[in-house]
């Protein structure tokens, strides 16, 4: 079941379902992408069609942001909760290590992809880590050969919105790989260059606190993400359907 939210189109899934159909789409042929839209995307998407098509496109749409359960549930189409990109990547990771599959992690900064494989390996003795290319590149063919080389199962790409998700869009089925992942800042997690918010903080679904007190220079991103509770607001007071908004 699709629920739009200011004209994305969320899966409704628990973290669990959302793992699970990420699981069945790493056993299917061809090529799938997962997007992990915030309030940020939306706001980004109103802006860019293109963005909007791409996202709306993916195979799974999860909802990472607490902004986006609060926007579907002033909607009058509540989510069943919110799915943080991180832990998605984390099941994901669990999955491939049972079935001995093969990894390529793309994004971040020179060093920090190695880093991550290096500690994600520890953690997943089973998986295959078969390649790594940080982020800073301009010319998109070479990184796609040597993707397709490498022969993933699993792709994470990290190379911020709405760059990493119009990515795995055009390129991602020249990769070769099953499933892909657009997962921003993630790779700085698992290399441990970025901590998460301790879990306390998880549970009161205030991570974006904590990483606004960890990062003062965020509050400028901060300060756009109430108005999607605005437009939401206005969107259910003005009668409109979900597929309205």
């Amino acid at each position: 079941m699709k629920i739009n939210v200011l004209g994305i189109e969320f899966d409704a899934l628990t973290a669990q379902q959302a793992l699970e159909h990420g699981a069945m789409l790493l056993d299917s042929e061809g090529f799938h992408y997962v997007v992990t839209p915030n309030p940020e995307f939306i706001l980004a998407a109103e802006q860019d069609a293109d963005f909007r098509r791409v996202l709306n496109g993916a195979d799974l749409v999860l909802p990472d942001g607490i902004g986006v359960i609060y926007s579907a549930k002033l909607l009058g189409t509540p989510l069943k909760g919110r799915v943080p990109g991180i832990e998605f990547a984390e099941g994901m990771l669990a999955q491939l290590d049972r079935r001995g599959g093969r990894l390529f992690l793309l994004g971040a900064k020179p060093g920090v992809a190695e880093q991550a494989g290096a500690n994600i390996c520890a953690k997943y003795p089973n998986l295959v880590l078969c390649g790594t290319h940080d982020g800073y590149f301009k010319e998109d063919e070479p990184v796609v050969e040597q993707i397709k080389a490498a022969r993933p199962d699993l792709l994470f790409v990290c190379l911020g919105a709405p760059r990493q998700e119009k990515w795995m869009a055009q390129f991602g089925p020249e990769t070769g790989a099953r499933l892909a992942a657009g997962l921003g800042g993630s790779l700085d997690v698992f290399a441990g260059t970025v901590q998460r918010a301790p879990e306390a903080w998880q549970k009161l679904n205030m991570e974006w606190a904590y990483r606004l007190v960890k990062e003062p220079k965020r509050i400028g991103r901060m300060a756009k993400l109430p108005l999607v509770l605005v437009k939401a607001a206005k969107a259910r007071l003005s009668g409109g359907t979900r597929e309205d908004a």
